[in-house]
């Protein structure tokens, strides 16, 4: 890739840009769990966040509370920058939980989007970012991006969520240090430029708040060549801090233990805003109490940049395969078909969780059996 692509690839959105808008809610559904339901207060579980109707047009799951919750289940969550007179949305992520409530697969799509805002007056083609700048306050933005997020996708909402960037910090202090595992060696951009190594490593509040930040540190040809230059490594590097935000919950044991668990919960509370339509927080909670934090896989929309008219887009590209492959992507999101759209597409995968068909290929090839899955 020229150097002057490489530029227009490097995304402009703040440095918290797709962190950890998913952490509060994941980390309450996969760390919650049985003991908080059973030892701690239901009222006091669903009132750890703050509740506000998000999705006014949206249909609302109708579930009393205890009852038995049914996936699969579609989440809008959007991680906003609210500072000073503007408003607008960094962060745009579909959270797919599968008919079993035991798997969760997170899709990021850019904040710089080339989409159709029918919200806009007049209907406007422009970055999705947009979209939640619109209106009178943001129920009236999330509600246009929302369905912004509808038209592009087919996709309809089972619940929304809305949090602030304050909450990484926040959660990162409370559990001390996350695992992060940077691909080659890369340099920062901030403060004293401290240098990083390859590989797997412990990192404080401190550290992991820098080290998610850096975007252009991701300029190696092999970043390019593998889909995660620029931006798009920052945002698989976010996606890891997701990951390894939940891994730590479970290994100190927030699963188990009642008290730290709900401590979690309201020290991400003041930063997370939850639409969950008829269902409880509690009763979501326990449905998800399954999901294990290693498993859940992260999703890159197919996609490139693309400079018009002198401003840099994400575009998806009608006739291209990137057009197939989302089309499939949005298909599959609706049909919870995930798994298979995924053995069909692993370059579009951020987390290194390989899809079952990847595994029991290479498997296969590994015994001297077929290296593709057999026809029918």
């Amino acid at each position: 890739m020229s150097e002057s692509n490489k530029q227009t690839a490097k995304a402009r959105s703040p440095w918290w840009a797709k962190v950890m808008v998913v952490v509060g809610a994941m980390v309450m559904l996969a760390a919650g769990g049985g003991a908080v339901a059973t030892q701690v207060s239901v009222d006091l579980v669903n009132n750890a966040v703050n509740n506000e109707q998000l999705l006014p047009d949206q249909p609302a799951v109708e579930a009393d509370a205890g009852s038995d919750l049914e996936g699969p289940l579609n989440f809008l969550v959007l991680g906003v920058d609210e500072q000073g007179d503007g408003r607008r949305s960094d962060t745009t992520i579909i959270v797919h939980v599968n008919a079993e409530l035991d798997d969760v697969t997170i899709v990021s799509l850019p904040r710089d989007l080339l989409v159709d805002i029918e919200t806009c007056d007049p209907a406007c083609s422009t970055k999705l970012t947009s979209a939640f700048a619109g209106g009178d306050d943001r129920s009236d933005g999330f509600a246009n991006s929302a369905q912004t997020v509808t038209d592009l996708t087919g996709v309809h909402w089972d619940g929304a969520m809305i949090a602030n960037f304050e909450g990484f910090i926040d959660l990162v202090d409370e559990l001390g240090t996350i695992e992060l595992c940077p691909w080659h060696e890369i340099t920062s951009i901030h403060g004293d430029r401290r240098t990083y190594p390859e590989g797997c490593a412990e990192y404080n509040q401190e550290e992991a708040l820098d080290l998610v930040r850096q975007r252009y540190g991701w300029d190696w040809d092999s970043d390019w060549e593998e889909g995660r230059g620029g931006d798009y490594g920052r945002q698989k590097m976010q996606q890891q801090a997701i990951m390894g935000i939940l891994n730590k919950a479970k290994e100190l044991g927030y699963h188990k233990n009642p008290t730290k668990a709900v401590k979690l919960l309201n020290g991400f509370g003041e930063k997370l805003t939850v639409d969950l339509g008829g269902m409880q927080l509690a009763d979501l909670i326990v449905a998800m109490r399954e999901v294990d934090p290693a498993r859940m896989t992260a999703i890159r929309t197919p996609s490139t940049t693309q400079e018009i008219n002198g401003t840099s887009y994400v575009v998806i590209g009608e006739g291209t395969e990137h057009q197939t492959a989302s089309e499939a992507l949005w298909a599959a999101l609706r049909s919870d078909t995930l798994d298979q759209w995924e053995c069909q597409y692993p370059e579009y995968i951020n987390s290194d969780s390989k899809p079952a068909c990847a595994t029991a290929t290479e498997t296969a090839s590994a015994d001297g059996g077929p290296s593709e899955p057999a026809a029918g």
